[in-house]
């Protein structure tokens, strides 16, 4: 069971799932190798951050930066690069553990 896999059945069963984080793209926000802890939502907003799936491609963690009247979000780093608009929002992130 990949890491994806682990973190879709826990939200599936509990409604919260935790996952350790890896890259730049959300410094100084959110440091490599951070323990994130999200929840499940009945809607999400610009500036969570969530972890979602966008032209197929599952993101850990990123901003939401613009939402439409359809049911979209546009996904993007804390760097200002968008990576497209998704309606697969899986859980929004609801603590930040920095690396040790």
């Amino acid at each position: 069971m990949n890491k994806y896999e682990r973190f879709l059945k826990d939200l599936e069963t509990t409604g919260t799932a935790n996952m350790k984080v890896f890259g730049q793209s959300m410094k100084p926000k959110i440091k490599s190798g951070s323990m994130l802890t999200y929840q499940k939502a009945a809607s999400y907003e610009i500036g969570d951050i969530v972890c979602c799936q966008v032209k197929g491609r599952k993101i850990d963690a990123h901003f939401i930066t613009q939402k439409d009247e359809t049911g979209r979000y546009m996904i993007a780093n804390n760097h200002g690069h968008q990576n497209g608009w998704t309606r697969q929002i899986y859980a929004k992130v609801i603590a930040i553990e920095p690396p040790t």
